[in-house]
C-alpha cells in the first residue's frame, strides 16, 4: 500500500487523532458483539506504547434527529475498551466544546480518550455524514497534526471524521486494521495467486452488478449462490416458483451470463420450501427449476458438490454473501458446505468480504479457518468492485 502507516510517524508526546470503527451492536446498553473493538486494539496499543496520546473518534448507528441519540452513546464502548486495555479511557461525553478540549489537553503520554458518537453532529445538518468543512477542521485542531485512520468500515464514505480530518492535518496515515484490509482484499483481487475464485451470494443481483463485472475480468471463476441465483435462472427461462427475483434486472443477468464466457457458475439444484416462514415442507429439487408454490432458500446437495469441485486447487478465494438463509438451520447446509470447501484447499488465501458472510463464519464456528475476515461489508464490496475508497484516498502518500 503506497500510503503512510502509523509506523511511519513519530508519536511520542503527540495528541494523535484516531478514527476507529466502534459501531457495535447494543441491547439495553450492553454490547452484544465486541469484535470491532478488539480489531482496533493493535493500533491503539501501538500508539500509546510509543508515547502517543490517543484521541479516538467513532460513530454508532444512525442519528438524524435529537430523539435518535437515545441508546447511541459510546459510554458502554468506553467502558469495554478500558477493560480490554487495562487502563482508564477518558470519556467526556461530547463531540465538541471547552469540556472536550480541556480533557484532551490534560492527556498524558500513553493515555486514551474517546470522543462521543460522531453522528451526534448529524442532528443539525448532517455535519458528520456530509463532511462539513468546519467540523473536519475543528476536529483536526484537537490534535498535533497526526491522524490515523483505522476504520475500514467507513472508508467508503467521505465523512468529517475521516476525509475531513485528513484534509486538515500534516500527516494522515493508515492504522494496522485498515492496512491489513487493503492488503488482503485489494491484493487478492489485483494480484491473486491463481487459480483465483470468487464466490458471491446474497439476495440481490442489483447490489452486486459492479462487483460481478469487475470479478469476471479478474477471477478465473465466479460462483453464484443465494437469492440472486433465481434472477439468473429466470433470465434463462428456468422456472423459479415463488423464489426471490428482480424482474427489472433480468436483462442485466442475461447479459452477464453471455459475457462471462462460462466463468459465471450457477447452482444446479436448490433446497426449496413451501413458504419462507411457517413452512410445512422442505425438499431438494431435482435440478435447477423450483416447483410451483415453492421458493428456493439454499443451494442443494448437488450444487454443494459442484462448488466443492470448482474450488479444488484454488489458491485465492474471495467470498461475499451466504448461499442461503443461513440463520435458519434448515437452510445453512449450502453456506457450511462452501465454507468447508474453501478452507480445505491446501495453501489457499481465503478472504471473507464482511457483512452476512462474516456473520455466517462466526456463527457457524469457522471464523478461525479463514485467512482474513473483513470488518467492513460496504467498504469491502466497493474494493471488490474496483472503486477508490475516499477514506483511503485521503491518506498521505509515502
Amino acid at each position: 500500500m503506497a500510503k503512510l502507516t502509523v509506523k511511519d510517524v513519530d508519536l511520542k508526546g503527540k495528541k494523535v487523532l484516531v478514527r476507529v470503527d466502534f459501531n457495535v451492536p447494543l441491547k439495553d446498553g450492553v454490547i452484544t458483539n465486541d469484535n470491532r473493538i478488539t480489531a482496533a486494539l493493535p493500533t491503539i496499543k501501538y500508539i500509546i506504547e510509543h508515547g502517543g496520546r490517543a484521541v479516538l473518534f467513532s460513530h454508532l448507528g444512525r442519528v438524524k434527529e435529537e430523539a435518535d441519540k437515545e441508546g447511541k452513546s459510546l459510554a458502554p464502548v468506553a467502558k469495554d475498551l478500558a477493560a480490554k486495555l487495562g487502563q482508564d479511557v477518558v470519556f467526556p461525553g461530547v463531540t465538541r466544546g471547552a469540556e472536550l478540549e480541556a480533557a484532551i489537553d490534560a492527556l498524558k503520554d500513553g493515555e486514551v480518550l474517546l470522543v462521543e458518537n460522531t453522528r451526534f453532529e448529524d442532528v443539525d445538518g448532517k455535519k458528520e455524514s456530509k463532511n462539513d468543512p468546519e467540523l473536519g477542521k475543528y476536529w483536526a485542531s484537537l490534535g498535533d497534526g497526526i491522524f490515523v485512520n483505522d476504520a475500514f468500515g467507513t472508508a467508503h464514505r467521505a465523512h468529517a471524521s475521516n476525509v475531513g480530518i485528513s484534509a486538515n492535518v500534516e500527516k494522515a496515515v493508515a492504522g494496522f486494521l485498515l492496512e491489513n484490509e487493503i492488503a488482503y482484499i485489494q491484493e487478492a483481487v489485483d494480484n491473486p495467486v491463481r487459480p483465483f475464485i470468487a464466490i458471491l451470494g446474497g439476495s440481490k443481483v442489483s447490489d452486486k452488478i459492479g462487483v460481478i463485472e469487475n470479478l469476471l475480468e479478474k477471477a478465473d471463476k465466479v460462483l453464484i449462490g443465494g437469492g440472486m441465483t433465481y434472477t439468473f435462472l429466470k433470465a434463462q427461462g428456468i422456472e423459479i416458483g415463488d423464489s426471490l427475483v428482480e424482474e427489472d434486472k433480468l436483462d442485466i443477468a442475461k447479459a452477464l451470463l453471455e459475457k462471462s464466457n462460462g466463468k459465471l457458475i450457477l447452482p444446479v439444484d436448490s433446497k426449496e420450501a413451501n413458504a419462507f416462514a411457517d413452512y410445512t415442507e422442505v425438499r431438494d429439487t431435482e435440478g435447477e427449476a423450483i416447483d410451483p408454490g415453492f421458493l428456493g432458500l439454499d443451494i442443494g446437495p448437488k450444487s454443494i458438490a459442484k462448488f466443492d469441485q470448482e474450488l479444488t486447487g484454488a489458491k485465492t478465494v474471495v467470498w461475499n454473501g451466504p448461499m442461503g438463509v443461513f440463520e435458519n438451520p434448515d437452510f445453512q447446509a449450502g453456506t457450511i458446505g462452501v465454507m468447508d470447501a474453501i478452507v480445505k484447499q491446501p495453501g489457499v488465501k481465503s478472504i471473507i468480504g464482511g457483512g452476512d458472510s462474516a456473520a455466517a463464519a462466526i456463527n457457524l464456528g469457522r471464523a478461525d479457518k479463514f485467512s482474513w475476515i473483513s470488518t467492513g461489508g460496504g467498504a469491502s464490496m466497493e474494493l471488490l468492485e474496483g472503486k477508490v475508497l475516499p477514506g483511503l484516498a485521503a491518506l498521505t502518500e509515502k
